[in-house]
């Protein structure tokens, strides 16, 4: 899945902008905080003088300690916003794709996923009614147009990953080529903003850009913080 796993390619200056101003607003907040527990521990340590430098010191600490605790905690909502907000813009750029382009992500998104060629494909019902048709046609002419003579060879001696996926295809572009079998459009629709659910019997395997992202979030969380905060 090329559009999804290159996300953050995705990720323009506008989504940057938006991260950048969640941020100054955490620090602002962050700052205000300093201030306000500094004012405190400023006039509990006047009050206390009188009764010891030593008990008013320990508890500027405290309150110091507790407004920087605080203030990480602010920090820590603001990037987990800007998180959030990455992989909502993400989403939306899929969904938002040209009709040509957004029917080819999901054909190659339903070939990668297939394992017998027999599966039905269930989108969204805005999908299913826009694109539906294409998504299948492009689907079953990938799944053909990879059974060249040469790959059934391949498949039977490579064997591994590799040999699976090789076996799929032609399994899949074979049945098409003979007319027994070949990915369907199911009738059935989801709920979901955007992908599909592949389905083979009482066998699914989600694929819709929502569990796709959420998946991808706690694979890739490390590496887009690294680009969201270096």
């Amino acid at each position: 899945m090329n559009g999804i796993e290159k996300i953050t390619a995705r990720i323009e200056t506008d989504t940057k902008a938006e991260v950048e101003e969640l941020l100054q607003e955490a620090r602002k907040k962050a700052e205000a905080l300093r201030a306000d527990y500094q004012s405190k521990a400023d006039a509990e340590a006047k009050a206390a003088a009188q009764s010891g430098q030593e008990a008013a010191k320990r508890q500027a600490e405290r309150l110091e300690s507790a407004a920087q605790m605080e203030a990480k905690k602010q920090m820590l909502a603001a990037k987990q916003a800007c998180l959030d907000e990455a992989f909502a813009q993400a989403q939306k750029k899929l969904c938002a794709l040209p009709d040509e382009e957004y029917a080819d992500l999901l054909a190659r998104i339903a070939v990668k996923a297939a394992r017998t060629g027999r599966e039905e494909i269930v989108l969204s019902a805005k999908d299913h009614k826009k694109v539906g048709s294409l998504v299948v046609s492009k689907a079953n002419a990938l799944l053909a147009a990879a059974a060249a003579p040469e790959a059934a060879g391949k498949a039977a001696k490579s064997g591994g990953k590799a040999g699976e996926i090789l076996s799929k295809v032609v399994t899949g572009a074979s049945a098409l080529l003979q007319g027994t079998a070949m990915l369907t459009l199911s009738g059935e629709t989801r709920e979901m903003a955007g992908g599909l659910i592949l389905r083979d019997g009482q066998v699914e395997v989600n694929c819709a850009f929502e569990t796709q992202l959420r998946v991808l979030r706690e694979e890739m969380t490390a590496e887009i913080a690294a680009i969201l905060f270096p």
